[in-house]
């Protein structure tokens, strides 16, 4: 009996060794292929790149802007000498399987931009093949598959370099040069046949009114955003009793919808210049830039007044009982102390509101306070995408930009301090 029992025992082990050596060897390739991988980040950027340039339509092609264009595949471009342009493609995949050195990163960076330039580049060329001469009212514009392709070679351009540039303000800087295949298109007139370039070139002297505008909104919210908010703030950290009631007013604003709160602001402001004609004579009505102001400060008070007393709150006692005990006065403690440890989350605060404040901009045209928000809703109304583009890319470009300045400030006040 125990002798049966051992034999059965030693047969089974037998009988799953010979199993799991072979599911050993069956899963071997798969097994090296996986552990041969470096870079999984750049593997997945990579394959999602390839299928969105199998998957979607790379540009579209409409015989006038109000017609809505035929989708036109990346492969139906690229015929003959121009599939070079696939080359940077099968680099990517090579290099995720390369140790990760400076080395590599920085080449997959070159290959990255190469790509998206030869995107854009293989854009602006269909559009100029597509145009049928001047006087022609066919649109070329960029569709899905352009956008998430050159989307995710900036990506992994931004990844690579993430990874070799530790300084985040170099890299900041590096990321700039991202945009250089852009300036390069635009400079030469590769792009003007596109449709996004047709509407600018039609609309020059609206779309620069309408950045100023835009700008003159945001610096004007900014300033009296500043002007309330710091106060509020630091009064709200000395008296510690008031501060349930002054967040809960504010957050009750901050949940209005900004179209709602605009609209709320138009009769108050009305009754107010009909009642004081020199209100009126300066601009102030129910609508146009007054409200908007108004409304765009209301929102931008509780970022910065959180950020200001969380700053506050993070100085340390220590620190402050050490100025206490060096005869320093209330005013000296507060700002020779205080205002500069808290210095960077009071920035963070306006820097929020400043991003904020770029985007809620575009709703404030609603009420006829003009900027890139009446570009893109004369785009919605007439069913042209490219018009609604030509708005909306400058105030992400606009955003990116005021969120990285205040970030390089940050960051330098931060280096300063240490």
């Amino acid at each position: 009996m125990g002798r049966d029992i051992a034999i059965t025992i030693s047969f089974t082990s037998a009988l799953n060794k010979k199993v799991i050596d072979y599911d050993d060897k069956a899963y071997l390739p798969w097994r090296w292929i996986f552990m041969a991988i470096k870079n999984r980040v750049l593997l997945a950027l990579t394959i999602l790149l390839v299928l969105s340039a199998i998957g979607l339509s790379f540009i579209s092609n409409a015989p006038n802007r109000l017609i809505s264009g035929q989708g036109v595949s990346l492969f139906s471009l690229i015929t003959g000498p121009v599939w070079w342009s696939l080359v940077p493609i099968l680099m990517l995949f090579a290099f995720v399987f390369c140790k990760q050195n400076a080395l590599v990163c920085w080449s997959t960076v070159l290959v990255a931009e190469t790509l998206f330039f030869a995107l854009l580049l293989l854009a602006g060329t269909a559009a100029t093949q597509f145009s049928g001469g001047e006087e022609s009212l066919a649109r070329t514009s960029l569709d899905g598959g352009f956008w998430l392709m050159s989307g995710l070679s900036i990506l992994i351009a931004v990844d690579s370099m993430s990874r070799v540039i530790v300084n985040p303000v170099w890299r900041g800087l590096a990321n700039i040069l991202l945009a250089l295949p852009v300036v390069i298109l635009l400079a030469t007139g590769q792009l003007d046949h596109l449709s996004l370039m047709k509407e600018y070139i039609n609309r020059q002297d609206v779309f620069e009114d309408a950045l100023w505008q835009h700008l003159q909104i945001l610096f004007t919210t900014l300033i009296p955003a500043v002007g309330l908010g710091i106060p509020l703030g630091i009064f709200c950290f000395r008296s510690p009793r008031f501060q349930g009631a002054i967040f809960s007013a504010l957050n009750i604003i901050q949940t209005i919808p900004s179209i709602a709160l605009f609209g709320l602001l138009i009769a108050p402001l009305a009754g107010l210049a009909a009642a004081i004609p020199w209100l009126a004579e300066h601009g102030i009505s129910g609508i146009g830039l007054a409200p908007a102001i108004v409304a765009l400060v209301l929102y931008a008070l509780l970022p910065l007044v959180r950020n200001v007393v969380a700053g506050l709150e993070a100085v340390p006692d220590s620190v402050v009982e050490s100025a206490r005990g060096m005869g320093m006065t209330r005013s000296q403690l507060f700002f020779r102390v205080q205002v500069p440890i808290a210095m960077p989350l009071i920035l963070s605060g306006i820097r929020i509101i400043a991003v904020q404040t770029v985007g809620l901009a575009v709703v404030a045209a609603l009420i006829g306070a003009g900027g890139l928000g009446a570009i893109v809703f004369q785009g919605l109304l007439s069913s042209a995408l490219d018009l609604v583009l030509l708005g909306v890319i400058p105030v992400i470009i606009m955003a990116v930009v005021v969120d990285s300045l205040f970030k390089f400030i940050v960051i330098f006040m931060d280096t300063s301090h240490r």
